[in-house]
């Protein structure tokens, strides 16, 4: 009897441990199917021409671009912004389209075209070597970091696919440096409210049009932003649809605009730009015009058009509010 007992404990705690050794596992597996789960950080980022250094260079920025363009596409932690696209910008801008901007010019260029990193660069030649020398620049921050790789000049597919690798490696070690950190809206408010500090306000009426390529937008998304950022600062918002623009001293308008632009696995990527116009009401003189560019990787194309709308507004409101208001 003793031994029946005796061996049916022992049958009992090896169940019990063996479940409990599969518990582990299965929280184990959760956890890691969590980490491969977890979104990374996917940056917006412009490709300027290489510049060429050198005799023995003639003709290999461009080709050293199109081959680098080529290999950072298909790294999933970036977004390239349009060649094209970059190109008709930055010379609306007059901003320079090779690899020779300033870092002082990155600000203005990521405003325009959404992206966070700039990556330029050159190709020079030192005796028989070949040097693809690149430098990534954060719009927002202004920091600079620099890669390099060297090798035969009938290597150049090659070096090209070694830089994007050490581009890729760079930027995801670097990103805290290069990049600003995610600000809250209440963050960025409380900022605002500590310039404006106690300035005269004058009362606003905002207006904004906004559409999304292929799809109607549910709300003004700019609008509502733009509105948020006026009454959290202090000002009197008339509202558009009920209020009569008489009540407002200051007109805001203005047009939204997003856009598809690229698939990483179930992440949708919308480029978003946004425009707007500032007038006194009684004079129809012009205050001030803005415009902002905004990418944002979202789980849907609706929700990441609203939100490149939305982060598009709320730089433009930290740059236009402050315009406003008189000491």
């Amino acid at each position: 009897m003793r031994r029946s007992m005796l061996f049916t404990v022992c049958v009992i705690a090896f169940l019990l441990a063996a479940a409990s050794s599969s518990f582990s596992d299965d929280k184990a597996d959760k956890k890691e199917d969590k980490k491969e789960d977890k979104k990374q950080p996917v940056y917006p980022a412009a490709l300027f021409v290489f510049e060429e250094r050198g005799a023995g260079t003639r003709e290999m920025g461009p080709k050293v671009t199109d081959l680098l363009f080529a290999k950072l596409a298909a790294k999933d932690a970036l977004v390239l912004v349009d060649r094209e696209d970059l190109k008709k910008t930055l010379a609306e801008a007059e901003l320079n389209l090779s690899g020779a901007v300033k870092p002082a010019e990155a600000t203005k260029v990521g405003q325009l075209t959404g992206a966070k990193l700039l990556v330029t660069g050159s190709v020079l030649q030192v005796e028989k070597k070949l040097y693809l020398v690149a430098k990534v620049i954060g719009t927002e921050t202004g920091r600079v970091v620099g890669v390099s790789v060297d090798g035969k000049a009938d290597e150049l597919d090659s070096l090209a696919g070694q830089l994007a690798d050490k581009l890729a490696e760079t930027i995801a070690k670097k990103s805290d440096d290069l990049v600003a950190k995610v600000l809250t809206p209440a963050d960025r408010v409380a900022a605002l409210k500590e310039q404006l500090k106690k300035g005269q306000r004058p009362a606003v009426w905002i207006k904004v049009s906004e559409r999304h390529t292929g799809m109607a937008m549910i709300d003004p998304a700019a609008q509502t932003e733009l509105t948020l950022f006026c009454k959290e600062t202090g000002f009197e918002v008339i509202d558009a649809e009920e209020g009569r623009r008489s009540q407002a001293e200051v007109l805001i308008t203005g047009e939204g605009l997003s856009t598809f632009t690229a698939k990483h696995g179930n992440l949708e990527t919308v480029k978003a730009r946004l425009e707007v116009k500032v007038v006194d009401r009684l004079t129809d003189k012009v205050l001030a015009v803005d415009r902002q560019t905004a990418v944002v990787v979202d789980l849907s194309e609706q929700l990441a058009g609203k939100a490149a709308l939305q982060e598009a507004a709320a730089a433009i409101a930290e740059r236009l509010l402050p315009k406003l208001v008189k000491d």
